[in-house]
């Protein structure tokens, strides 16, 4: 049994050092597993590379097999422990998890949910739930195969946005060049969201150094209230500022930008607590 546990360990992280942490072993010691489990069924079931291992077709058989009764003999032993529930832990980008993912879990913590909440790049957050050390990740990129489930949450409209005090009249034909004076704020050097919008939304590259980089998009929305420049950011982001108008569209659009989130969970049985956070979240944006 240990030998399988290892095999399905190593198969879904998809690297022997990151099956090692999920299993609390050394890394020689799942090596020697490995190998021992591939003597046993007479053929290799990993090939080896610089960064990771693949799996054979064969071990994707194999996988496809014994993962479900693995998975629920785990369920079941943990169900039988004593002690209270672990954690839910949740992953994703820190101004979604911020303005929408805690306070749509809120109540349930208050009604005795624990949940610890992790914060990052979707790559970064992936690769933790492969590793075992998340249960769930809001992410913006959807993870190749079938190893992790996946499914779309919503989808994030950008919108270009301004202070009033900066006497920009919005207008649907709003050309680039009415706007061309104003400081642009980013998120980052190469303006990775405003080159998108720019490309999208007025069909040209965007070709200018930002005068604000900031690495948080709430930020942005804060200095564009302050009158600091233009920007764009999701328009649940700065719901609040559009309706008092701090906050202006600058150009709106019934064709904008969007950037679908997905749901990606960790593999075996969906807890209770996981369907529950999940749930949570699919309420929350469904009011947007």
């Amino acid at each position: 049994m240990a030998l399988w546990r290892t095999f399905l360990a190593a198969y879904r992280a998809g690297s022997v050092s990151a099956a090692a942490r999920m299993l609390g072993l050394a890394q020689s010691s799942v090596t020697t597993q490995l190998q021992a489990l591939e003597r046993s069924i007479g053929e290799p079931l990993f090939v080896r590379l610089p960064r990771g291992i693949r799996p054979t077709s064969r071990a994707d058989e194999l996988a496809e097999r014994v993962a479900d009764p693995l998975d629920a003999l785990a369920a079941a032993v943990g169900t039988a422990s004593a002690g209270p529930q672990p954690a839910v832990r949740l992953g994703g980008a820190a101004e979604f998890l911020a303005r929408v993912g805690v306070p749509s879990i809120a109540p349930a913590v208050a009604d005795g949910l624990r949940l610890t909440v992790t914060t990052g790049l979707a790559d970064d957050l992936l690769a933790q739930l492969r590793a075992g050390s998340l249960d769930v990740v809001v992410s913006a990129v959807r993870p190749r195969g079938r190893a992790l489930p996946a499914s779309a949450l919503c989808d994030e409209e950008f919108v270009l946005v301004a202070a009033p005090s900066l006497g920009v009249a919005p207008s649907r034909g709003l050309p680039p060049a009415d706007i061309e004076h104003l400081p642009l704020l980013a998120y980052a050097q190469d303006l990775p969201i405003l080159r998108r919008y720019w490309r999208h939304v007025f069909g040209i590259r965007l070709d200018r150094e930002p005068a604000l980089i900031a690495p948080d998009l709430r930020a942005l929305a804060a200095a564009a209230v302050a009158g600091a420049g233009i920007t764009v950011l999701p328009s649940y982001l700065i719901a609040g500022e559009l309706d008092d108008g701090r906050l202006t569209v600058l150009r709106p659009t019934d064709d904008p930008p969007i950037n679908t989130l997905h749901v990606v969970r960790r593999p075996g049985p969906l807890t209770e607590e996981v369907a529950a956070v999940e749930r949570m979240l699919r309420d929350a944006v469904s009011a947007w």
